[in-house]
Protein backbone atom coordinates (compact mmCIF):
# COMPACT_ATOMS: atom_id res chain seq x y z
CA UNK A 1 0.00 0.00 0.00
CA UNK A 2 0.84 3.81 -1.03
CA UNK A 3 1.83 6.03 1.92
CA UNK A 4 -1.24 8.09 0.44
CA UNK A 5 -3.24 5.29 0.40
CA UNK A 6 -2.62 4.63 4.13
CA UNK A 7 -2.97 8.26 4.87
CA UNK A 8 -6.27 8.17 3.27
CA UNK A 9 -7.42 4.60 5.60
CA UNK A 10 -6.02 6.29 8.38
CA UNK A 11 -8.20 9.66 7.77
CA UNK A 12 -11.26 7.44 7.50
CA UNK A 13 -11.02 5.97 10.74
CA UNK A 14 -10.61 9.38 12.63
CA UNK A 15 -13.27 10.65 11.43
CA UNK A 16 -15.23 8.18 13.07
CA UNK A 17 -13.86 9.18 16.30
CA UNK A 18 -16.73 10.47 17.78
CA UNK A 19 -17.50 14.33 19.31
CA UNK A 20 -16.09 13.86 23.52
CA UNK A 21 -13.46 10.95 22.55
CA UNK A 22 -10.16 10.03 21.58
CA UNK A 23 -7.84 7.70 20.29
CA UNK A 24 -4.12 6.68 20.04
CA UNK A 25 -2.05 6.55 16.73
CA UNK A 26 -1.39 3.40 17.58
CA UNK A 27 -5.19 2.15 18.00
CA UNK A 28 -5.45 3.63 14.13
CA UNK A 29 -2.09 1.63 13.27
CA UNK A 30 -3.69 -1.35 15.00
CA UNK A 31 -6.91 -1.17 13.51
CA UNK A 32 -5.45 -0.97 10.18
CA UNK A 33 -3.31 -4.11 10.76
CA UNK A 34 0.16 -1.99 10.47
CA UNK A 35 1.03 -2.84 14.18
CA UNK A 36 4.04 -0.90 15.04
CA UNK A 37 3.14 2.14 12.61
CA UNK A 38 1.84 4.46 15.53
CA UNK A 39 4.44 7.29 13.88
CA UNK A 40 3.02 6.78 10.38
CA UNK A 41 0.00 7.80 11.64
CA UNK A 42 1.21 10.53 13.55
CA UNK A 43 2.93 11.75 10.26
CA UNK A 44 -0.96 11.17 8.68
CA UNK A 45 -2.27 13.54 11.17
CA UNK A 46 0.05 16.16 10.74
CA UNK A 47 -0.78 16.51 6.72
CA UNK A 48 -4.59 16.21 7.18
CA UNK A 49 -5.71 19.87 8.19
CA UNK A 50 -7.05 20.85 5.11
CA UNK A 51 -9.47 17.57 4.59
CA UNK A 52 -11.55 17.79 8.04
CA UNK A 53 -9.95 15.64 9.64
CA UNK A 54 -10.64 15.99 13.68
CA UNK A 55 -6.78 15.17 14.60
CA UNK A 56 -7.30 17.14 17.70
CA UNK A 57 -8.85 13.75 19.03
CA UNK A 58 -5.42 11.65 17.90
CA UNK A 59 -3.54 11.59 20.66
CA UNK A 60 -0.48 8.99 21.90
CA UNK A 61 -0.50 5.66 24.19
CA UNK A 62 -0.78 7.61 27.44
CA UNK A 63 -2.99 10.31 26.59
CA UNK A 64 -0.51 13.34 25.59
CA UNK A 65 -0.83 15.65 23.18
CA UNK A 66 2.10 15.13 21.58
CA UNK A 67 0.98 16.42 18.16
CA UNK A 68 -0.32 19.65 19.51
CA UNK A 69 2.54 21.83 18.07
CA UNK A 70 1.03 20.94 14.47
CA UNK A 71 -1.73 23.12 15.31
CA UNK A 72 -1.83 26.92 14.28
CA UNK A 73 -1.44 28.57 18.02
CA UNK A 74 0.20 27.23 21.27
CA UNK A 75 -3.63 25.62 22.74
CA UNK A 76 -5.54 24.88 19.58
CA UNK A 77 -5.33 21.41 20.06
CA UNK A 78 -6.38 21.70 24.06
CA UNK A 79 -8.75 24.06 23.24
CA UNK A 80 -10.53 22.08 20.52
CA UNK A 81 -10.66 18.85 22.94
CA UNK A 82 -11.45 21.55 25.91
CA UNK A 83 -14.78 22.26 23.48
CA UNK A 84 -15.66 18.96 23.41
CA UNK A 85 -15.49 18.32 27.45
CA UNK A 86 -12.53 16.89 27.74
CA UNK A 87 -10.00 18.27 30.32
CA UNK A 88 -6.47 18.28 29.71
CA UNK A 89 -3.77 19.57 32.40
CA UNK A 90 -0.07 19.93 31.80
CA UNK A 91 -0.60 18.28 28.01
CA UNK A 92 -2.19 15.08 29.34
CA UNK A 93 -5.70 14.02 29.21
CA UNK A 94 -7.57 13.98 32.24
CA UNK A 95 -9.52 10.21 32.86
CA UNK A 96 -7.99 9.18 29.57
CA UNK A 97 -9.77 5.62 29.75
CA UNK A 98 -13.36 7.01 30.06
CA UNK A 99 -12.29 9.01 26.99
CA UNK A 100 -10.64 6.25 24.50
CA UNK A 101 -12.44 5.48 21.64
CA UNK A 102 -11.03 1.79 20.23
CA UNK A 103 -11.62 1.36 17.11
CA UNK A 104 -10.78 -1.97 17.04
CA UNK A 105 -14.26 -2.08 19.51
CA UNK A 106 -16.22 0.71 17.90
CA UNK A 107 -15.91 0.64 14.06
Amino acid sequence: MSTEGFFEKVYQVAMHIPYGRVTSYGAIANYLGATGSARMVGWAMNGSGSKGVPAHRVVNRNGLLTGKHHFQGTNLMQQLLESEGIEVVDNKIQNFETHFWDPNKEL
